[in-house]
């Protein structure tokens, strides 16, 4: 018994020594991995190895078994420069939980699942909801080295992948299949800063291709491969102490949609948080004080002087409404310090982006996916802008007062929309949405998209005292109270959205404005006015003027005449904006976003005078004679030695048939045909429909129809000859703008569209005096349509190009407006 005692002794002694020495060798290897590596000790300590370019992460284990849980985001630090593409400088990827656990002898890294929850549940119902959902493991690999609950991983080839999915979204624009060359990308680039409660990485992205499209060409040195910097932002979780606040319909903010699985059955399982950052009162019981910590925004130092001074002054306005909020001294915007990364998550930045074209601005936001508490502000503003914003002006004014600094300098002019665009964009950061009724409130919110105000006074000069509006609007600071005050304060910001409503000022977002087929009467896009239709009366005024006075003084001397062809298409089509907003009278019904019980937000039909007084204003825009150009403008029109081979660079410019002289039908015909798809969308020539037969004194789709077809078909005695091309090219767009509503899938406007197609062929004959060639053609554009839509095919009808327009700066749309016709 002794001696077997004696042996299990030795045994387990000897196996203490080789537990010992296996945790020795194991500490040595810790030890061997990280010698000579410069150590960065921050939320997740790094050692970055130069030598090898590897990013090795110290991941420690957390009290729920996982190793290290952040809040991921990666950017761009360096785009592509291509605005149809989108891989902007600062583009970036939404908000994730990042979690690390381990896998035997593996590490992955996984997105937490946080749209469902069962909040306020016990552990079992919560696990029941977390397993019902799929997760999302987004790579693995093996432990390099571990020691007392901390594990050594090479992070690099997370660092290596394409989490914006550049590859994909250039292949979704058509620009080639790229794929990672992993041999040219690397994990350690320019920075690897670690920080008390964030981590900042840098890393080179190359994607190759075999055959790259026209944007990449325009843009890449080498356009077979495109480098990006990417830019990987690891948060540390948010202190306890926020307090998510319930999304309301009436309120303009942005909501983070979460699924509650453990909501009582009386109650609603989807829930919406409103997105705001933290703020706190340093005297929480007082009604207005100064705060904890202020919201701080920072201009990028790479923007030039007099644009960050406008900036800057844009963005300060937003101190205003926090003031009204209870908050004293908690905004301010001012220059980000030297040295000082843009995309560093302890900053809110404004960053200027260099695009080879112009193209839309944004405000976007890092936060935390499970209360929608915003941890980083991001603007990205696209430089190219306030050059076409000067230019507009300058075809407008001429440029004898550029650079003067007098109310009508084209330049001052277009500061002062990079102020309003400030503003815009980090209303945008700060929680705000869209609100595209705010210009018929009398400019009621800086987060609606202004439309140049310019007048023509009596004298016949150009009034442009009113162009943009300064400081943020009422709306804008009662969505703020809303959004940012205690609910248990004395200022009850709750009432905020009663007082709007009381007041008169709508809200509509996004959704019920933007696209051509939305019906909201006041609701649109870079309009003006309490009265669309008669500023769409006033701004055809002043497009007239402009195009009487144009001409070679509307460039710089010493510039290529040729330039003018790109001055030229905003002018013609200066009253492209308000033309939509009119249209969205025909059919239109007046509604406001409400609560249940409120006894506000019923729908209903925009009154019968205004459809009709709309329709009226829409007619001038198809008058043949105010869609002509004078021959001395024609002349000015010459085309470029260089551009003209690059579609690039003529992408701002009318298409012509008659190239390399200008074609004014091709012109006429690209401004009809934003009128045309405006007023003929199938969802609007429905509800016009559904209208008139509710009330007989409606205006209908025939109405339409018929005051349409007199402008176009009826030709007035004695009309110059020179009309007769401008004519027929409008004849045309309307002929091919039935045809896509007869093909469209609303049955009620497709059936009506093609009775009247019927119909008109049936009149061609008959329809006063015109080319046979026309009827002839018209007839054969009928005929052929029908028959494709018969036989189940794609009907394929004259497409008009159109020069680029929102956001009077872009050459294709965010969402949809006139400009997505570009796209098809």
């Amino acid at each position: 018994m002794a001696r077997i005692a004696l042996i299990l002794a030795g045994f387990w002694i000897a196996f203490a020594v080789s537990a010992a020495r296996a945790q020795d060798d194991t500490a040595t290897s810790f030890e061997d991995e990280i010698a000579g590596l410069e150590r960065q000790d921050g939320l997740i300590p790094l050692y970055v190895d130069a030598d090898e370019g590897r990013i090795l992460a110290e991941l420690s284990e957390g009290e729920d078994g996982t190793l290290d849980r952040v809040i991921y985001t990666a950017r761009l630090t360096s785009g592509l420069g291509s605005n149809p593409v989108g891989l902007d400088r600062g583009l970036g990827t939404g908000s994730s939980i990042l979690a690390f656990t381990r896998v035997g002898d593996a590490i992955f890294a996984e997105f937490e699942n946080t749209l469902y929850r069962a909040i306020g549940a016990g552990p079992d119902e919560a696990a029941a909801t977390r397993d019902s959902f799929a997760r999302s493991i987004i790579w693995q690999t093996d432990i390099v080295a571990e020691r007392d609950g901390q594990v050594l991983i090479d992070l690099s080839g997370f660092l290596e992948r394409d989490p914006i999915g550049a590859a994909q979204q250039l292949s979704d624009t058509g620009q080639g299949e790229f794929s990672i060359d992993a041999a040219r990308s690397t994990a350690l680039f320019e920075s690897a800063l670690a920080f008390p409660r964030n981590i900042e990485i840098d890393a080179l992205l190359t994607l190759s291709a075999g055959e790259p499209g026209p944007e990449v060409a325009a843009t890449a040195p080498s356009p077979h491969d495109v480098t990006l910097t990417v830019h990987h932002s690891f948060l540390a979780l948010p202190e306890p102490g926020y307090t998510p606040r319930l999304a309301d319909p009436r309120s303009g903010a942005f909501e983070m949609a979460v699924y509650d699985m453990a909501a009582p059955l009386d109650a609603p399982i989807r829930q919406g948080f409103a997105m705001r950052h933290r703020l706190d009162r340093a005297d929480p019981n007082a009604s207005s004080g100064p705060v904890t910590e202020p919201i701080v925004y920072y201009v990028d130092r790479g923007a030039p002087p007099i644009i960050r001074d406008a900036l800057i002054e844009g963005g300060n306005w937003w101190a205003d409404a926090f003031a009204d909020a209870g908050f004293e001294d908690a905004f301010r915007v001012e220059l980000l310090p030297e040295g000082v990364h843009p995309l560093d998550a302890r900053y809110n930045v404004i960053q200027w982006v260099h695009r080879q074209t112009r193209g839309w601005s944004y405000g976007a936001s890092v936060y935390d996916p499970r209360t929608g508490e915003i941890l980083k502000g991001h603007v990205i503003l696209g430089s190219q802008r306030v050059r076409q914003d000067r230019m507009i002006f300058e075809g407008l004014l001429g440029r004898a007062a550029t650079g003067t600094g007098q109310a009508d300098d084209p330049l001052e002019l277009a500061l002062d929309r990079v102020r309003q665009l400030s503003a815009h964009e980090i209303g945008h950061t700060l929680g705000l949405m869209h609100n595209f009724a705010a210009s018929v409130n009398d400019r009621a919110s800086v987060m609606d998209y202004p439309a140049p105000l310019i007048t023509l006074h009596e004298t016949g000069r150009f009034d442009t005292s009113q162009a943009y509006d300064t400081g943020i609007g009422e709306w804008d600071r009662l969505a703020i109270t809303w959004l940012y005050a205690d609910p248990q304060s004395a200022r009850r910001p709750q009432d905020a959205l009663d007082r709007a409503h009381e007041a008169g000022l709508l809200f509509i977002s996004d959704a019920h404005a933007r696209s051509n087929s939305t019906g909201h009467p006041y609701a649109n896009l870079w309009d003006n006015g309490s009265d669309p239709a008669a500023m769409l009366r006033e701004t055809l005024r002043v497009r007239e003027a402009a195009l009487a006075r144009f001409g070679r003084d509307r460039i710089d001397a010493g510039q290529p005449l040729s330039a003018l062809r790109d001055v030229f298409p905003p002018i013609y089509l200066y009253h492209r904006y308000q033309v939509e907003a009119v249209a969205k009278a025909l059919g239109g019904v007046n509604f406001a976003y409400a609560l249940a019980g409120s006894g506000a937000g019923a729908m209903t039909p925009f009154p019968a005078e205004a459809q009709r007084e709309a329709l009226d204003a829409l007619l001038l825009t198809l008058d043949p004679a105010r869609l002509d150009i004078s021959d001395d403008t024609l002349g000015l029109l010459v085309p470029s030695p260089f551009a003209d081979y690059d579609p690039i660079e003529r992408r701002e410019q009318f298409e012509s048939g008659q190239y390399p002289a200008f074609s004014r039908a091709d012109a006429a015909a690209a401004a009809a045909r934003i009128t045309l798809t405006a007023m003929l969308d199938p969802a609007r020539i429905a509800r016009m429909d559904g209208q008139a037969a509710r009330d007989p004194g409606q205006l209908s789709a025939e109405d339409v129809f018929d005051d349409v077809e007199a402008v176009l078909f009826e030709v007035p005695r004695g009309e110059a000859g020179r009309l007769v091309p401008v004519r027929e090219a409008v004849q045309r767009e309307y002929v091919a703008g039935l045809l896509r509503t007869a093909a469209s899938d609303t049955p009620m406007a497709a059936a009506l569209a093609r009775s009247r197609l019927t119909r008109l062929e049936d009149t061609l004959d008959r329809r006063g005096p015109g080319r046979s060639s026309q009827r002839l053609a018209l007839t054969a554009m009928i005929e052929s349509g029908l028959t494709a839509i018969d036989e189940g095919r794609t009907v394929t009808v004259p497409a008009t190009d159109i020069p680029p327009g929102s956001p009077i700066g872009a050459q294709s749309c965010f969402h949809c407006d006139s400009a997505d016709i570009l796209q098809h």
